[in-house]
């Protein structure tokens, strides 16, 4: 009879949260590119705007919704304790933070939006810069629901159940695609919205799957007792959130921090390829779009491997959570090799998908056999990073990031895309630097064990 603690047992674990893990990362990314699929076939400037607003969407909702980091850790604790109401305290309280603090992000942005996007890209247009206003003007009100969907799925991750994320981002998708289309085009009678029709998708998506999760986690059928009183007996609810609170900022601050670390490096990155002219950003795009299913994979597997370490150490079985740690790894790095050699063998047909310019696939071809040799290492690196997150040591992740981001990155791109003199292909080199340097920093940090000792 087959151990539970056996290779294989820990490896259909790890599937069993990570398939619906991914399928759930790329539901999420669709919601965005559907919108910019259909913005693109009403108008270029539209188009343009959503390169402004888009972005700034996606990065206002990553780096703030750090706070779910430190609720799937504290929750996925609790619950490999045995210890429900904590991890429904936790919960209570990470989605109560998760609003106030999408309020206080949104409202000075939408009072301040017209002039900090003139500020900002002084260069874009007025029409551009118009149509961006608008797009956040409609999507900004909505962002403290995004937030508050992030808390619920990693609410309901960190106690195993990935499904029902998956399920409610299908929901948010077959909202999204109707509602955009016929707002965007002007069907139904309707007036064509335009910018404005995909901002009021993706407003009504964040709504959706906000509420739906929130449903969940409040229902009888909860897998986290949210309709019992607070732990603290006699306590009134705001003095008993106090202490969970605490615990899941303990872990979210420094994984904001680390987001925002990434994030600044990312604009850096953009800008130095924007140095290369307008071809090599195009194939980037493409690069990119192809790469992004290779991504999303990786943080699925790295969810499943964050939910269960959290869950060993809180039985206090650091030894299993090490074990979950590295089929998770292999499990990720098999797959993402695999696409490593596709891109490697075949890149034209990959790069077609996207554009037919000779140039542009000349580059992208070159560009993305540097990439296939990124895979293994990215997918490493993903799931090592999210599984120390899982574990509480945040700290780390951050402190491997700066280094990373920031000097291996930027400066490795730089050398070889600009100083070197090998274009795009230079930018991937920096990339894959950078990879290969976050799994060996992340590899000596998960080898030396501190993160087993860590209070949550």
């Amino acid at each position: 009879m087959e151990s539970e603690h056996s290779g294989a047992a820990l490896a259909r674990q790890v599937w069993r949260l990570a398939w619906p893990a991914i399928a759930h990362m790329l539901l999420l990314t669709l919601v965005f590119l559907v919108g910019r699929g259909m913005v693109g076939r009403y108008s270029t400037t539209a188009l343009a705007s959503m390169q402004i607003c888009g972005t700034l969407t996606w990065t206002l909702v990553s780096v703030f919704s750090a706070t779910s980091a430190g609720t799937l850790a504290v929750v996925a604790r609790s619950v490999g304790a045995g210890d429900r109401a904590a991890a429904a305290e936790a919960t209570r309280a990470s989605l109560v933070f998760a609003l106030a603090l999408g309020a206080a992000v949104a409202l000075p942005l939408l009072a301040a939006c017209g002039p900090l996007l003139r500020a900002l890209f002084p260069n874009a247009g007025a029409a551009v810069v118009e149509q961006a206003a608008a797009y956040l003007g409609i999507v900004l009100p909505a962002l403290p629901l995004a937030f508050v969907e992030a808390v619920a799925a990693a609410a309901l991750q960190g106690v195993g159940n990935t499904r029902t994320p998956l399920v409610v981002a299908t929901i948010g998708n077959l909202v999204n695609v109707p509602v955009s289309a016929v707002l965007i085009f002007g069907h139904l009678g309707l007036p064509a919205l335009g910018v404005r029709g995909a901002a009021v998708g993706v407003a009504c998506t964040m709504a959706t799957e906000a509420l739906l999760l929130t449903a969940v986690l409040l229902s009888r059928s909860s897998p986290l007792p949210l309709r019992s009183a607070p732990a603290a007996a006699k306590a009134p609810a705001p003095q008993a959130s106090a202490p969970a609170l605490a615990r899941v900022l303990r872990v979210a601050l420094p994984a904001f921090a680390e987001r925002s670390v990434y994030h600044a490096g990312y604009m850096g990155f953009v800008a130095i390829i924007g140095l290369l002219g307008a071809t090599a950003m195009a194939a980037n795009q493409a690069l990119i779009a192809v790469e992004s299913v290779c991504f999303l994979s990786s943080e699925g597997f790295g969810i499943a491997a964050g939910a269960l370490m959290a869950q060993r150490l809180g039985a206090r079985s650091p030894r299993d959570a090490a074990r979950v740690a590295l089929v998770a790894a292999l499990m990720a790095i098999l797959a993402l090799s695999a696409f490593g050699v596709l891109f490697a063998l075949a890149p034209r047909p990959l790069l077609l998908a996207f554009s037919g310019d000779p140039e542009l696939l000349a580059v992208g071809e070159r560009a993305l056999r540097v990439a296939a040799v990124a895979q293994p290492f990215m997918a490493f690196a993903t799931v090592m990073g999210m599984g120390l997150r899982g574990a509480g040591d945040t700290r780390t992740v951050l402190a491997v990031t700066l280094v990373c981001s920031l000097l291996v990155r930027l400066g490795g791109t730089w050398l070889f895309a600009v100083t070197l003199g090998h274009g795009l292909v230079g930018v991937w080199m920096g990339s894959t630097a950078d990879w290969i340097c976050r799994s060996a920093l992340l590899a000596v940090a998960f080898a030396r064990g501190r993160w087993k000792a860590l209070a949550v």
